[in-house]
């Protein structure tokens, strides 16, 4: 299978016949009331001169509604949404209340802690333009998409093949055009990637989407596109369906090395079961998380992300959702999103039975996740007429506790090289491992209604054990995120000739 590739909610357009290719596509969004923040970053690939990205907006923007960002934001936001994996060990069944809490790498509990002027020909009118950082920014308006499309290239960008119907229902709904042209003198390519500062803009809309068809133009094939919405209630897509990812899975312990492998694998065949969804993979308070692969979010960070031009200041009230969508050409509407109840899971949480939790539940507060857990029983002796089995916490003494690891760069995650049913500690009641096929997973909503899990009969109250003790101080000194953001259509810019 060939790896997916990461969507982008526009097209580039270069000036060269070089193709161009946005591979890997993560957008952060901030709603509140009528207002939506959008940061992006883009993974751009393709010839390294003078480039620009395309994306429609409902309104025209001024200068003082861009900004760049700083490039470790998003990989942060990836990280704190990210799948993750645990490590647990059996506690002496003989002093099950022993152990460390602090030393274990996951945990159950909730830590809370310009002037208009008016182009010459075809109907195109620039209604603003500002230089922000390495952009440079014109706001453009059109009459008709074929005027759009002709003014562009006139302006030597060289659109992509069948741009212009992809341009054709924005043109008609009024919308406008964020044009970023990219000064190269200013911005660093490594590898034929451009090194690119992200971009955040806000306006005003009722409706609350995200432009996603203008990315078919730079797409090789099927598209995947992660969407991180901070906001005081969890998301779905309201004109898709949607799932909630399986969680809770024990793994071998062979997968310690092929966590993203793993989750590909599983993602996949999610997608395989329920084509056409929308997958549900973290919905959490954006100040806490438990078990943490690093630092939480701070305030300063969501401040950064566009809680300075929101209603509300109140960041410690914030929800951070994570959708992965997959799409192809076959695409006809861009995602229209949906406040949704709040759901629990992927904790490790046990029902009077012993069952782990799994699947999506209804509640009263957000604190959903995928997650996996590797296990280690106890090997020691038994010194005790009653020993209680399955009481899980950190290592035994000597033994270094290992971090939680998420699943980062996903975009780019070997397709094929792991198989569920070799992956799996033990069966489990989420897959059915004897064809790799999945049972109907709980749906979290979809178009025509939504729907989650019934919570379960019994009553839920833990029975084994373990902590947290995993958020820490300070950041991590992470490298450039895998998963990068973008939206709209990339062109890059033709060089005059003197």
């Amino acid at each position: 299978m060939l790896p997916a590739i990461f969507a982008f909610c526009g097209f580039y357009v270069a000036d060269s016949n070089k193709p161009m290719f946005n591979d890997a596509t993560q957008v952060v969004l901030m709603r509140e009331g009528t207002r939506t923040v959008l940061s992006m970053q883009n993974n751009y690939k393709g010839p390294p001169e003078a480039f620009a990205m395309v994306v429609p907006v409902p309104s025209v923007l001024h200068e003082g509604d861009v900004k760049t960002l700083p490039k470790d934001v998003f990989a942060h936001v990836e990280r704190m949404g990210a799948p993750r994996l645990v490590e647990y060990w059996e506690q002496d069944p003989c002093h099950p209340n022993e152990y460390d809490l602090d030393a274990v790498s996951g945990g159950g509990g909730v830590r809370m802690p310009a002037p208009t002027t008016t182009a010459v020909n075809h109907g195109v009118t620039i209604e603003a333009q500002f230089t922000v950082g390495e952009y440079q920014v014109v706001i453009l308006s059109a009459k008709d998409s074929s005027g759009l499309d002709t003014w562009l290239r006139d302006q030597k960008y060289n659109i992509p093949d069948g741009a212009e119907p992809l341009l054709r229902p924005y043109v008609e709904s009024g919308s406008k055009f964020f044009v970023a042209k990219v000064d190269p003198q200013k911005v660093k390519f490594e590898d034929g990637r451009a090194a690119l500062s992200p971009l955040r803009f806000f306006y005003d809309t009722d409706q609350f989407e995200l432009p996603i068809r203008l990315g078919l133009a730079n797409s090789q094939g099927t598209q995947d596109l992660i969407v991180n919405i901070l906001s005081k209630d969890r998301y779905e897509v309201a004109n898709y369906p949607n799932v909630t990812i399986p969680t809770n899975l024990d793994l071998n312990e062979g997968m310690k090395d092929k966590f993203a492998g793993f989750y590909a694998a599983l993602f996949d065949a999610t997608l395989e079961k329920h084509p056409g969804s929308v997958v549900t993979e973290y919905a959490w308070a954006a100040g806490s998380c438990d078990p943490c692969p690093g630092p939480t979010l701070t305030p300063s960070e969501m401040m950064t992300l566009g809680a300075d031009v929101t209603a509300s200041k109140a960041t410690y009230a914030l929800t951070l959702t994570r959708l992965h969508a997959r799409y192809g050409k076959d695409i006809t509407n861009d995602l229209v999103f949906k406040a949704a109840q709040p759901i629990v899971g992927g904790r490790e949480r046990h029902g009077a039975n012993g069952t782990l939790e799994t699947g999506a539940q209804p509640s009263t507060m957000n604190n959903f996740q995928g997650r996996y857990a590797i296990r280690h029983p106890w090997t020691g002796p038994l010194t005790c007429d009653k020993p209680v089995r399955g009481v899980w916490g950190g290592p035994p003494a000597g033994t270094p506790a290992e971090p939680v690891q998420p699943a980062l760069g996903l975009a780019f995650a070997p397709r094929g090289s792991v198989h569920l049913v070799d992956a799996l500690a033990h069966p489990d009641p989420q897959i059915e491992l004897g064809s790799g096929a999945f049972p109907p997973i709980a749906a979290s909503g979809s178009a025509a209604g939504s729907a989650v899990a019934p919570p379960p009969a019994e009553t839920t109250k833990p029975k084994k054990k373990s902590g947290c003790g995993c958020e820490a101080d300070g950041r991590d000194a992470l490298g450039t995120a895998a998963l990068l953001t973008g939206i709209g259509l990339v062109i890059a810019r033709r060089r005059r000739r003197k």
